[in-house]
């Protein structure tokens, strides 16, 4: 018996337990998590903030969170090591990015449905309810009638002189007055002193 003989005779039996374990019910919560992460953030969180960048990010990172829950789950682990993982993948960030709170929250959102679909001891019609409310909720928040809708742009300012705080009424009117629009925010991003410019974030309600 070569060595490659030795090795399937080891792992073969192993492998094909654990794909036994990926029944009908492993795919009706696939099925289930993917609807429900796709909906929310392509149907909730695109329409209302414009923003397509970090669709491949959400929809990614919920399917890894719930094939890497489903595999643990199948070892025994303790509650405490399940909330330590949860409370570590909500709190990744890119580091090379300014990730906003809105934008974390829709990822902490992505990750609670792969982790619930993929641990949850619920049947399927508990899940479709969970993750129905979970859904319906957020676009309820996010409905006009209940929130005004904030919006974002990036932009370069040269009036340097105008970005202290006792002038920041200032800044605000200024910035109104060339863009039109009904600015209640701005925040500083960037400040180039070589060449006088700001890079600023101006808020306002669509």
């Amino acid at each position: 018996m070569n060595i490659i003989d030795v090795l399937l005779t080891d792992t073969l039996p192993q492998a094909q337990g654990y794909f036994r374990t990926l029944t009908f019910d492993f795919f009706i919560r696939l099925g289930i998590n993917l609807i429900s992460a796709f909906v929310l953030i392509r149907f909730i969180y695109v329409p209302v903030y414009k923003n397509r960048d970090l669709l491949f990010t959400y929809l990614i990172f919920n399917l890894i969170i719930f094939f890497i829950c489903f595999v643990l789950n199948q070892v025994e682990m303790s509650m405490g090591a399940a909330f330590g993982l949860f409370a570590v993948f909500s709190m990744l960030r890119y580091r090379t990015e300014d990730i906003s709170i809105r934008d974390m929250t829709y990822l902490f959102l992505v990750i609670a449905i792969g982790l619930l679909n993929s641990v949850s001891d619920g049947q399927w019609e508990t899940l479709l309810v969970l993750n129905g409310i979970i859904v319906g909720f957020t676009w309820l928040l996010e409905t006009p009638t209940l929130r005004k809708r904030e919006a974002y742009h990036n932009i370069m300012y040269e009036h340097i002189e105008l970005i202290t705080p006792e002038k920041r009424a200032d800044l605000i009117a200024d910035l109104q007055t060339r863009t039109g629009l009904k600015i209640h925010k701005v925040a500083v991003q960037k400040i180039d002193f070589l060449r006088d410019s700001v890079a600023l974030r101006i808020y306002y309600y669509e």
